[in-house]
């Protein structure tokens, strides 16, 4: 049986699902949110609905692949939450989300809080007959008709970014906008450990033009199946 805390005791719905946040996870993400408007100079309605439940809706959505309208029914009703990742998303509360965690786990760590190194790689996957034309492609090589991330982590293994492109996207293009995007985003980041996809033009590009050294890792000569490479 749920029981109310300090940190939750606003909501009565219970944690029924595995995508729920835990007390733990709250007590980091309730922070990071932006102030209710109606605690604001600027003043507002106060909100309806408990923000972990808003967040604990979100979060089944994103982990389930379900329809905004399918969200079940002890959740805010679908607009409120819709609403509020358009919100959030746009106000780059999502981003916070993601880099402040990464940020308090490096210090812990005792490094500094943002890497100088990371490594990159990128995932062909199958994509729902729903998905449009236009978001999906076909990678021949991995023989994958759907979508393509490009995924960037530290070297603990801590995202960093993620650019989603269709299947057919080359890995050196989606290195592209994904290295684009972390110039910005990660300015002590200097150097990249990636497989033999990214060599080429893209190495000369990425460190004239961004200041970032891609440090290709081959596979071991006569290697047979897979084998772990060092910083892959």
């Amino acid at each position: 049986m749920y029981t109310t805390t300090a940190q939750d005791s606003s909501t009565a719905r219970p944690r029924r699902y595995p995508t729920d946040t835990t007390d733990a996870e709250w007590a980091l993400i309730e922070p990071l949110l932006p102030t209710p408007a109606c605690e604001t100079s600027s003043g507002g309605h106060p909100e309806q609905h408990p923000r972990r439940d808003v967040v604990d809706a979100i979060r089944y959505v994103i982990d389930n692949g379900c329809k905004w309208r399918g969200l079940p029914a002890d959740f805010p009703p679908w607009q409120t939450v819709y609403g509020f990742y358009n919100r959030w998303s746009r106000d780059n509360v999502v981003l916070a989300l993601r880099d402040s965690p990464r940020e308090q786990i490096r210090t812990r760590a005792g490094r500094h809080h943002q890497p100088s190194a990371g490594v990159i790689d990128s995932q062909s996957v199958r994509a729902a007959e729903t998905a449009g034309r236009d978001t999906r492609g076909y990678d021949a090589g991995k023989k994958v008709n759907g979508r393509k991330r490009h995924i960037t982590t530290d070297t603990l293994g801590l995202l960093l970014g993620v650019c989603v492109t269709g299947a057919h996207v080359t890995d050196r293009r989606g290195a592209e906008l994904l290295l684009r995007y972390l110039r910005k985003t990660q300015q002590r980041l200097s150097l990249l450990w990636a497989d033999a996809g990214y060599a080429g033009r893209l190495i000369t590009w990425a460190d004239t033009a961004l200041g970032i050294t891609l440090h290709i890792v081959r596979k071991i000569t006569g290697q047979i199946g897979f084998q772990v490479l060092p910083r892959r």
